[in-house]
């Protein structure tokens, strides 16, 4: 094995990339939007548009490099619902969408507590139980039309390879339907009346078969290529680092979603109304994490481009004591119900400064959700904030922890090509060194004030 394709459908964008094994690095990367398509009967995610541009970038890798495994993660708060000849049953739901909130009260008297399933109670389809439950009880010859449920990752695993399952981190993303600490289906599948339909769990590393062959046909692919059951997102930018750190530390993902996972860490309460729950890693283990919508959360914030951030521009934020308050994204985070409000002059869009006060907010809101979960030891960071030298210095400066970005500009991609590599000959994973910055107990200061103006 040298080359994986990885499938990776985040929330923004679907990717598929290359990565060679012998260094981990991403050959090539193509992407496109991941739309959501406004339906009827609901909004849903254009899974054919994504097959056609999977399909089509499989091919163009095979014939110009070599294609000799297939690995996938997705998002979370996604299952998709069978019917008998292995197609769609009803379209994928949106997880944003706030129809299942109409139930909300009946479901809730249904759904199992947050000491079972680590799984907090969340908004319109985040628990996938949710999703379940509105849509058999709007559609009600659903549930006899759906012979197989599978989680989101394991959809294009099953388009792959006609083979149908589950995988126990996706099972682990506040579905309500798993229970971490016993690594077994929650009470909800039996309440539900889906134990005979829903896909057996495995773990994300197994093999779940090879590619069909008509899928051969379409892309010259190997009728031999190997296809990995798949991985939620989270927890694949989390694999290099269990496979190559000493606990505790902490990985925070960022995205569409920034996650922050403990490894290791203290033993805390967990608070479900804090948006803080139990991931399920690719071991099958339990990890304490808390999130927000970040990426998201950044682009409403910042509301648009903006230069580089300078030692001019942090200086003036800090000098001016200029401060967003959360929360930008109300209904996920901590922070959840919360109205984001600026402290001092409000910078204009497009400036340094606005960057530079928003990477402020985001640190902190991180800050926080690590001291939601036990944070102890460094923290590495994944995707696009590793990036933000403002972010990295105020997380370092309130956490009083070093912070590592990490090389990779994918790591989902990365963590899910791991999947197929053999643990002993899987790398470590490589950061970049912290930045030495001098201290600056303005740092300090502003994450002290920035605490206490917080609801």
């Amino acid at each position: 094995m040298s080359h994986v394709a990885v499938i990776d459908i985040g929330k923004t964008n679907a990717k598929l990339a290359l990565v060679d094994l012998s260094d981990l690095t991403e050959l090539t990367v193509i992407t496109r939007p991941n739309t959501v398509l406004p339906g009827p009967p609901y909004p849903q995610f254009d899974v054919e548009g994504h097959w056609a541009f999977l399909l089509e970038g499989l091919g163009r890798f095979h014939t110009e490099h070599g294609v000799d495994a297939i690995s996938i993660t997705t998002h979370g708060a996604c299952a998709a619902l069978l019917d008998a000849a292995g197609n769609l049953a009803a379209p994928i739901l949106d997880y944003e969408f706030n129809g299942p909130d109409e139930m909300a009260a009946d479901y809730d008297a249904l759904r199992p507590p947050f000491d079972e399933t680590g799984s907090p109670k969340l908004t319109g389809g985040l628990n996938v139980g949710a999703q379940l439950f509105w849509q058999f009880a709007r559609d009600p010859d659903l549930k006899a039309r759906t012979s197989t449920i599978v989680t989101y990752p394991q959809y294009w695993a099953h388009r792959l390879t006609g083979i149908a399952a589950t995988d126990v981190t996706s099972l682990g993303c506040h579905t309500d339907l798993w229970n971490p600490h016993k690594g077994q289906f929650s009470s909800l599948v039996d309440r539900l009346g889906i134990a005979d339909k829903i896909a057996p769990a495995r773990r994300s590393a197994e093999v779940l078969g090879t590619v069909l062959p008509d899928i051969a046909a379409r892309t010259g692919l190997a009728p031999e290529t190997p296809v990995t059951c798949g991985i939620h997102d989270s927890n694949a930018s989390l694999l290099p680092h269990i496979l190559a750190q000493e606990p505790p530390f902490s990985v925070v993902s960022s995205g569409t979603w920034t996650v922050a996972m403990s490894v290791g860490g203290k033993s805390l309460p967990l608070d479900p109304g804090k948006d803080v729950l139990i991931n399920v890693s690719a071991h099958g283990t339990a990890v304490p994490s808390a999130r927000f919508m970040g990426g998201r959360e950044h682009d409403l914030a910042t509301g648009g481009p903006y230069p580089e951030a300078t030692d001019a521009a942090i200086s003036a934020v800090l000098d001016a004591g200029i401060m967003l308050l959360p929360a930008v994204v109300p209904e996920t985070g901590p922070y959840r119900g919360c109205t984001a409000r600026w402290i001092g002059p409000e910078p204009v869009v497009g400036s340094a400064e606005r960057g530079v006060a928003v990477s402020f907010y985001l640190a902190l809101v991180t800050r926080h959700c690590l001291d939601l979960i036990g944070h102890r030891g460094t923290t590495i960071l994944e995707g696009p904030f590793a990036k933000s030298h403002p972010y990295v210095r105020m997380l370092s400066a309130a956490t009083g922890c070093s912070v590592r970005p990490t090389i990779s500009a994918t790591g989902t991609s990365t963590g899910a090509a791991l999947l197929v590599k053999r643990p002993a000959d899987r790398p470590s994973a490589v950061h970049k060194p912290p930045a030495p910055d001098p201290a600056d107990d303005r740092l300090t200061a502003y994450a002290k004030r920035w605490s206490e103006a917080c609801p």
